[in-house]
């Protein structure tokens, strides 16, 4: 079973996504979870992350 969590830099979980990291990462919204999720390789994943984690500095 795939464990979810959300940011660490979530407040109270009102807008919020949950990722799922396994193989692939998962996304979904926290509130609509019926709704389904994005699915990402873990290149894409990797790719999408590189440039965030830079800003942070």
């Amino acid at each position: 079973m795939r464990e979810w969590h959300k940011s660490s830099y979530s407040n109270d979980g009102a807008h919020c996504v949950e990722v799922g990291e396994g193989r692939d990462t998962l996304v979904r919204d926290s509130q609509n979870r019926e709704l389904g999720h994005l699915g990402f390789e873990r290149r894409e994943w990797t790719s999408l992350l590189s440039p965030l984690a830079s800003d942070r500095g």
